[in-house]
C-alpha cells in the first residue's frame, strides 16, 4: 500500500543518512514523491475515474427484479448507536443504494451478505437490522452470514438467485470484480454501482483542487488495492 511504501522509504532515508547521505536523499525524495502524488486530487481521481466507470448509475428495469444483493463491507456493534450508525461507510453507502432500487422496485428480494469477522454480529445480520429501520420488511431480506470475500459471496448467493433477474450492489471501484465473480458462477446481475469517490469530474474546480488532501490518500490506496485484488482474481483464472 502507498502508505505502507512511503513509510518503509523514509525509515531508510534515516538508516543511510550518515553513512550514505546521497543515497538518503533519494529514499527521501522518493518517499516524498509518492506521498505527494498520493495525495493530490487530479492524481486520485485520474487513477480512480477508468475503475468507477465501467458500470452506470442504476436505472428502474423495464421488468420485474427478483433480488437485490447487498455485498458486505464492515461495521461495528454499539448498543448506544442505533444500527445505522454502527455500519462502516461503505455498508453505509451500499445500503442506501439498496433502500433506493427497493423504492423502484417493491417487489424484490432483497440479500445481505458479510462475516462478522471478530464482531457479535454479521454483517449480513447488521445490515438487515439497519435495513429494517430504515421500513423494509424483515421478511422481504435474507441473510449470507459466512461469506469471508467477494469471490465467497458469489459462490454461496449464485446457487440462490442464478436464473433470476438480480440486482448487484457494491461501492463502484469494487463493482468490475464483483461482477466478474458472479459470471464465473454463472450469474448476470445488473450492476448497481454506489459510493463513488470521483463526481462531476471535468468540470472546473477552484484552487483547493489542488492541493494535496489526506482522503485522497486513502482513494489512491483504494485504487491500489482493487488493482491488486483484479491481478489475483486474473491469476486465479489462469489455473481454472
Amino acid at each position: 500500500m502507498p502508505l505502507s511504501i512511503i513509510t518503509i522509504l523514509l525509515f531508510l532515508a534515516l538508516l543511510f543518512a550518515k553513512k550514505k547521505p546521497g543515497l538518503s536523499f533519494k529514499y527521501l525524495l522518493a518517499g516524498f514523491s509518492l506521498l505527494l502524488l498520493s495525495t493530490m486530487p487530479p492524481v486520485a481521481d485520474y487513477l480512480m475515474q477508468p475503475i468507477e466507470d465501467n458500470y452506470p448509475a442504476f436505472t428502474k428495469q423495464n421488468k420485474p427484479v427478483d433480488y437485490i444483493v447487498i455485498l458486505g463491507c464492515g461495521h461495528t456493534s454499539d448498543k448506544r448507536l442505533p444500527a445505522l450508525s454502527q455500519l462502516k461507510i461503505c455498508s453505509l453507502q451500499r445500503l442506501v443504494e439498496a433502500f433506493r432500487i427497493y423504492q423502484l422496485h417493491p417487489e424484490a428480494q432483497m440479500i445481505t451478505s458479510g462475516h462478522a469477522f471478530g464482531d457479535v454480529m454479521s454483517n449480513a445480520q447488521k445490515v438487515k437490522q439497519a435495513a429494517v429501520s430504515l421500513g423494509i420488511p424483515a421478511t422481504k431480506i435474507l441473510v449470507e452470514n459466512f461469506p469471508k470475500d467477494t469471490e465467497e459471496e458469489a459462490e454461496l448467493i449464485a446457487s440462490r438467485v442464478k436464473g433470476s433477474t438480480v440486482v448487484l450492489i457494491t461501492n463502484a471501484n469494487h463493482m468490475p470484480r464483483s461482477m466478474k465473480y458472479f459470471e464465473e458462477q454463472g450469474v448476470n446481475p445488473i450492476a448497481a454501482p454506489a459510493g463513488y469517490w470521483v463526481k462531476n469530474n471535468g468540470s472546473t474546480n477552484d484552487w483547493r483542487y489542488y492541493i494535496p488532501n489526506a482522503s485522497k490518500l486513502k482513494q489512491t490506496t483504494t485504487v491500489w488495492y482493487e488493482t491488486l485484488g483484479r491481478v489475483v482474481q486474473w491469476l486465479k483464472g489462469l489455473n481454472n
